[in-house]
């Protein structure tokens, strides 16, 4: 019989860490402690529930870093990819997925594997023995955050991630509203339409940003700070940076026609994500906020189209807790004290649905190539999957370690020989290269 792997949470990372390892043929127990011990953010019991954004962002793999990964993924037959195509809405350019599908999906697939079970239990200490990989997300519970602290000597960073809120579709004055894509991005109808548009005047949006500054927020515990991940802001620390971030930010006009009227230009948009494939709902485009659910029906209402809009749900505020990883965590992603013990996803500080499942599709090869009696080195920084695995575990700088999505500026530089290339070129030649390393890769592991 061979080793067991043991995975510790079930969302994204754990989630693809599990599939990999099972489909090399190592039994795999995911302990998942939810709905037994639920969380601020999560609604159900399911596997790789999506929590925040129903956005996988960017699916252009030949000039955006984060859509190489979705390449990446999906060359290596990750099951978050899988699941992701399987339930993609129209988004333009992105890939947007009906949340609650893709992880009964996720559930479905994993749980009728025959090297695969689940348990309810919740994890409260770092075992001692065993091969284990910690994938608890940004929610890790109080019990084994407080275990990992004590291992590790040091206290573990910590930033709040907001969500977004959800609206209902029918509830939208389309009367104000259009559907349109940024620049009119996708190939399709349903793709260059994928947006809900809300357009503000000047005296509309020095309004809104008024009432979002005066909106009551919620109290931070005592103790707790307020670190920001910059690629998730909250609006009203957005508009507290300055009135015309939110203008140059999520609200920005350009890209955009307005149907109703077609000769006045927005001073600026409000776009709205279809959030399920019966497009029913709706979540606000990078509207992450610690307003009070009061406050939020009050400041959100003012937004022209939304002014009788009702809302399946209301943004939120959570604690996002990740380790340190360039000192804690070896190259194959093993925690230096503990090598039986390895980290996976939110918690080792990367940042994104997508990044997380990637870290978790490393982890869980590498876990079980080790069971198996080999050792499995991370692809090269050429590519997206090398170049996250870099920096968390040895390409930060420690003293300054923050959560970071994917990005060019992580791979090692093109060599822009023969003159200087276009900004197009050269994120085309990153990809290129990326491919060809990425596969090489793969085609090593037989």
């Amino acid at each position: 019989m061979r080793d067991r792997l043991h995975i510790v949470g079930g969302g994204m990372a754990g989630s693809e860490a599990a599939w990999q390892a099972a489909t090399m043929g190592v039994p795999v127990t995911i302990h998942e402690m939810r709905p037994k011990v639920g969380t601020f953010a999560h609604r159900t019991g399911h596997l790789a529930e999506m929590v925040c954004s129903n956005s996988f962002r960017s699916d252009d793999d030949e000039r955006n870093a984060v859509g190489l990964l979705h390449w990446e993924m999906r060359a290596a037959d990750g099951l978050i990819m899988t699941a992701a195509d399987r339930h993609r809405l129209p988004a333009g350019g992105a890939l947007a997925v009906d949340r609650d599908p893709f992880a009964e999906s996720i559930t479905e697939t994993l749980r009728s594997h025959p090297l695969i079970e689940v348990s309810g239990d919740e994890v409260t200490a770092l075992p001692r023995d065993g091969h284990w990989i910690i994938a608890t997300g940004p929610l890790t519970s109080g019990a084994l955050a407080e275990a990992i602290r004590a291992e590790t000597g040091a206290e573990a960073l910590a930033f709040f991630d907001a969500i977004a809120p959800i609206v209902y579709a029918e509830s939208v004055d389309m009367s104000v509203a259009w559907m349109q894509s940024r620049y009119d991005k996708g190939e399709t109808e349903d793709e260059r339409t994928a947006y809900m548009n809300c357009p503000m005047t000047r005296d509309e949006y020095e309004a809104f940003i008024d009432a979002l500054l005066a909106a009551d927020k919620t109290e931070f515990h005592e103790g707790e700070t307020a670190g920001y991940f910059d690629g998730c802001l909250p609006i009203e620390v957005m508009a507290e940076r300055g009135r015309e971030t939110l203008r140059f930010g999520p609200m920005k006009p350009v890209g955009l026609t307005n149907a109703h009227r077609p000769e006045v230009k927005p001073y600026a948009v409000v776009q709205l994500r279809r959030d399920n494939a019966l497009g029913t709902l709706y979540n606000i485009v990078g509207f992450q906020t610690k307003m009070k659910y009061g406050a939020q029906t009050d400041v959100f209402k003012r937004i022209p189209g939304l002014e009788d809009a009702s809302f399946a749900r209301l943004g939120g505020i959570h604690r996002n807790t990740f380790i340190n990883s360039p000192t804690l965590l070896d190259s194959r992603m093993r925690l230096k004290s503990r090598p039986h013990v390895r980290f996976a996803g939110q918690i080792t500080g990367v940042e994104g649905y997508v990044e997380s499942a990637a870290m978790g599709l490393l982890a869980g090869r590498m876990a079980a190539a080790e069971i198996l009696g080999r050792d499995l080195p991370p692809p090269g920084p050429e590519t997206a999957m090398g170049a996250l695995i870099t920096h968390i575990t040895g390409g930060a700088d420690a003293k300054t370690f923050q959560p970071m999505n994917v990005n060019f500026g992580l791979f090692p530089p093109i060599d822009a020989k023969g003159g200087r290339r276009g900004r197009k070129d050269r994120y085309k030649a990153y990809t290129d290269r990326a491919k060809t390393v990425f596969s090489e890769w793969l085609a090593a592991q037989g």
